[in-house]
């Protein structure tokens, strides 16, 4: 079912973008998904907004400090949901990933530690108290797939699969080689090697369903989003886009 009340250790949970224009991404990501949206006063000269569909949390974003975050691009942020974010945090470290930021506490919320991979990947692990998490996914304007594109596969499949228990179903075809990440026995990601020279550093890309993607294609593209991958058929599967929204955080689109 597309709303949902509870995550699972290991399940993502929660998507986050930071972004140099708060108030453009709101007028961005509202007309292309349908989103509606709540700001919340976090301090001074500081704004968290959540994302909502059919009155459900769907994704959040705040403004990049240009102090303490100087030289972050915009980039979307996977959370994946831990019953306990220490010890994520140090099993992490143990694997050969980076402790960002130890874990914390988000007022009565939860707590959340960020993180990266061994190659560099970034994100974060939510252990929940009052937020459980995003409320709807797997339909059209929710989150549905995180892909980590990354340097090194081999890598990352032995650090993600011990950190959160995923199992990883690797295929080839099409002179492409595509990982799936199990959580239960169900696909919830992807991963895949950066092409050779590519120009980014390994990174989580968040994909969010749509009913069609030709239509939502050209409708980011008129919205001022750039586009990197233009609307593709895999068969058996379904067909993806991918985009950075025009601030400059890439994301993508995926109709089944």
């Amino acid at each position: 079912m597309p709303e949902v009340t509870s995550h699972a250790p290991g399940a993502f949970c929660w998507i986050e973008l930071g972004t140099t224009d708060q108030k453009a991404a709101k007028d961005f990501y509202t007309k292309l998904f349908g989103w509606s949206f709540t700001d919340n006063e976090m301090g001074p000269g500081m704004t968290y907004t959540i994302f909502k569909l059919r009155g459900r949390d769907v994704a959040s974003c705040y403004t990049l400090d240009p102090t303490k975050m100087a030289g972050v691009p915009p980039h979307w942020m996977l959370y994946v949901a831990t019953a306990d974010a220490e010890a994520s945090a140090r099993r992490a470290a143990e694997l050969g990933g980076k402790i960002t930021a130890p874990a914390f506490g988000v007022g009565d919320f939860g707590r959340m530690a960020v993180l990266a991979d061994p190659e560099g990947g970034n994100f974060c692990v939510w252990e929940a108290k009052s937020n459980t998490g995003i409320g709807i996914h797997n339909e059209p304007g929710a989150f549905c797939w995180g892909q980590l594109n990354t340097s090194d596969t081999a890598k990352a499949e032995a650090f993600y699969t011990k950190l959160f228990g995923w199992a990883a179903k690797t295929g080839s075809g099409d002179g492409m080689t595509y990982t799936e990440w199990l959580h239960g026995g169900k696909p919830i990601g992807g991963m895949m090697a950066l092409p050779p020279g590519a120009q980014g550093p390994p990174h989580w890309l968040p994909y969010f369903a749509v009913a069609d993607c030709d239509a939502a294609a050209a409708r980011a593209a008129s919205l001022g989003a750039r586009t990197y991958v233009p609307p593709t058929k895999v068969p058996g599967t379904g067909t993806f886009a991918v985009f950075a929204d025009p601030q400059g955080a890439a994301f993508a689109i995926y109709r089944e």
